[in-house]
């Protein structure tokens, strides 16, 4: 069953994935400068994953604004 989220909770999400997918492709670059091929691949698919989950979780708080405050973006006049 899936729990569902307030656009919060799917921001932060996306923030921890973002940041998980970055390790992760840092991880892949330094194995491919030792010349570890297998392993950067492997790393590199884990932050790809990630990245798909933190661009998934930001459309969801996209989602959530735009259907709790009327737009899916803040206006100009804001910044």
């Amino acid at each position: 069953m899936t729990k569902i989220r307030t656009g919060a909770e799917h921001h932060s999400l996306a923030a921890k994935h973002h940041e998980q997918a970055a390790r992760h492709h840092h991880q892949a670059a330094k194995h491919y400068e030792e010349r570890d091929y297998a392993h950067a691949a492997h790393q590199a698919l884990i932050g790809h994953s990630h990245t798909q989950q933190a661009i998934f979780h930001g459309g969801e708080a996209t989602k959530y604004h735009a259907e709790h405050y009327g737009r899916a973006a803040p206006s100009a006049g804001i910044a």
